[in-house]
């Protein structure tokens, strides 16, 4: 917990020992990854990477990436779990709508499991769209499935199954309409339990 709010992953989903759930994480990565490669970014900056555990898998791969977060302490803990591993990997802390142009732009913009926790998302895929050169990589949790699927292992049953931080909630169909707002929705892909769309920002074509 940072400031009232949860800080990073509030459960740790790359590190779980279920079979089935890391099977779902698999899953997850393989498509993350798959989508990238298809915009031949060789630069990338995660807006909301957390620990950097997904940042360091991109490194790992030979691409330039840099992260951000709005924790501090989460991102003192990327950097040194980071610089332990031998990735030299460049690390912010900074609120989404404090990221500029000039300064944080990147030919591929990932927002992996960010967009649920704030509370103006509209405004956030605004700051996106300008950063953005021209690619946006974004995943949110699919309800009600991540809900559902929540109670179906007895979790955060008093919430009716919404995890701790989760302020929004989207459908496929609710998110491709967020996102058409500001950018040309190019590929929809749905590991379960999540959602994810590449992006291309119409203001760079």
């Amino acid at each position: 917990m940072e400031n009232g709010v949860p800080a990073g992953n509030y459960y740790n989903k790359y590190e779980t020992r279920n079979p089935i759930e890391r099977h779902l994480v698999a899953s997850f990565l393989s498509t993350i990854l798959e989508l990238a490669d298809r915009t031949g970014a060789a630069e990338v900056h995660e807006v909301g990477c957390g620990e950097g555990h997904l940042t360091r898998i991109f490194a790992r791969k030979g691409l330039r990436i840099r992260g951000s977060d709005v924790s501090e302490q989460v991102i003192l803990r990327a950097g040194s779990i980071s610089e332990a591993s031998g990735l030299a990997i460049a690390f912010k802390h900074a609120d989404i709508y404090s990221l500029r142009e000039d300064e944080d732009a990147a030919p591929l913009i990932l927002c992996i499991e960010v967009l649920e926790h704030l509370e103006r998302p509209g405004e956030a895929l605004q700051v996106l769209a300008r950063l953005a050169r021209p690619h946006l990589l974004i995943s949110v949790p699919r309800e009600p499935l991540w809900r559902m699927l929540n109670l179906c292992r007895g979790k955060y049953v008093k919430a009716l199954g919404n995890t701790p931080g989760h302020l929004q909630h989207w459908s496929r169909k609710s998110l491709v309409r967020l996102l058409d707002e500001q950018f040309e929705v190019l590929t929809v892909a749905a590991p379960v339990p999540w959602v994810m769309a590449l992006c291309r920002t119409r203001q760079h074509g």
